[in-house]
């Protein structure tokens, strides 16, 4: 044991010195209450060191820079884990330790191979201050399910994409906490969820980051996403996380949601979204819509015309002004909106959120409600005829 351990920990120290470290993943640990070790390569100041972050099983993270001269602290975060796998710039190699104390090394020698040979790939070493700061680390059970990460915790390339979509609601979700209230039960709504990603993400932030109770639900049309979301929420043990196969046109919970969610609801379904949350009375609404056709196929306005004669600016101008309108909307029924840009345009083009946050004391018969419900009237009246929106 003591012969292949040690060999790991030289192969280990090799790539860090030659900057072709990505990290060391230790997993399967000793101590139930820990989950996993991650070791990254970072400048803290002017100093290289071994970043190491710890993952507890009651979802706290903790972080411990090394000296690279530390090595005793290495080989002891080793001995405390049944398997280590180790990325390189040249290849991985995986050490197990069966419960006997037998030690198998995976990928070793080409990696070794590599490393000695003259031209080795490197790595920039990543500042602790530059490093961007997720409310997510990718390592949560429900992104594993998801198929966002894998097994190590590592996000997969192709999904970097979504992870960052994530982390950039859960930072949303995050600004309008303090106008969700402190009742003892959080309750939230995911209309026309679809595969429940941003639902997991958000029960999960309430539930196990900010440790309140939660009820949500999340209404989609198809039956068999709908199933899949219901078995992941029993696997994750996420127990007060249910999916209903349900028209949100019809769609009533048990309760009057504290907060209402919408991610791409399609055309008219993003107006239905609206129009359940304004009826319940919803504190805080967050929706992104997608493809809004209505308005583009009834558009009806002459002076207009410069612009709806082309059909890419038709499109761009009917995806804003339907918008607007429901902005305008969301006013006229007493909610302080805003439009926030979700991620960046080059992720997706369906990138506007359309966030309301419900006035307290509003009343519907005041002056600045009646010239708000006017004004989207005359607007919409202005834009088409028999509008749905």
């Amino acid at each position: 044991m003591t012969d292949s351990l040690s060999r790991f920990e030289l192969l280990f120290e090799q790539a860090s010195t030659l900057h072709a470290l990505k990290k060391l993943t230790l997993s399967k640990p000793l101590d139930p209450a820990i989950q996993k070790t991650v070791i990254t390569l970072r400048a803290v100041g002017n100093t290289e060191k071994w970043q190491a972050e710890t993952f507890h099983s009651d979802n706290k993270v903790t972080h411990d820079n090394l000296d690279l001269d530390q090595t005793e602290s290495v080989q002891k975060l080793l001995s405390e884990y049944r398997q280590a796998n180790l990325m390189t710039t040249v290849g991985d190699c995986e050490m197990r330790i069966s419960k006997s104390g037998t030690v198998t090394l995976l990928g070793f020698h080409p990696v070794a191979t590599s490393l000695s040979g003259p031209v080795i790939p490197t790595v920039p070493v990543l500042r602790n201050e530059n490093r961007k700061q997720y409310i997510l680390s990718g390592s949560e059970p429900f992104l594993v399910h998801l198929g966002i990460s894998d097994a190590n915790g590592r996000v997969h390339d192709k999904r970097q994409s979504k992870f960052r979509q994530i982390n950039r609601f859960l930072e949303l979700i995050r600004d309008i906490e303090p106008h969700l209230g402190n009742a003892p039960v959080l309750r939230i709504a995911d209309l026309c969820c679809g595969k429940s990603y941003l639902s997991f993400a958000v029960y999960h932030y309430f539930s196990v980051i900010r440790g309140r109770s939660v009820e949500m639900v999340g209404v989609d049309l198809k039956p068999d996403v709908i199933a899949f979301c219901e078995k992941t929420a029993r696997e994750l043990h996420f127990n007060d996380l249910h999916f209903f196969c349900d028209n949100v046109f019809s769609f009533d919970p048990a309760f009057h949601p504290d907060l209402v969610l919408s991610l791409h609801a399609c055309d008219t379904a993003t107006d239905a979204v609206l129009e359940k949350a304004m009826a319940w009375d919803t504190p805080v609404i967050l929706s992104t819509p997608c493809c809004q056709h209505e308005l583009n196929h009834k558009l009806n306005c002459p002076e207009l015309d410069f612009i709806a004669r082309h059909s890419m600016l038709r499109q761009k101008f009917c995806e804003a002004a339907t918008d607007a309108l429901r902005l305008l909307l969301l006013e006229a029924n007493g909610y302080s909106v805003t439009a926030l840009e979700l991620i960046d345009p080059e992720e997706t083009p369906k990138n506007i959120l359309l966030r309301g946050i419900r006035r307290k004391g509003f009343d519907p018969a005041s002056p600045e409600a009646v010239q708000k419900r006017a004004e989207y009237a005359r607007m919409r009246n202005f834009l088409m005829q028999e509008p749905r929106i």
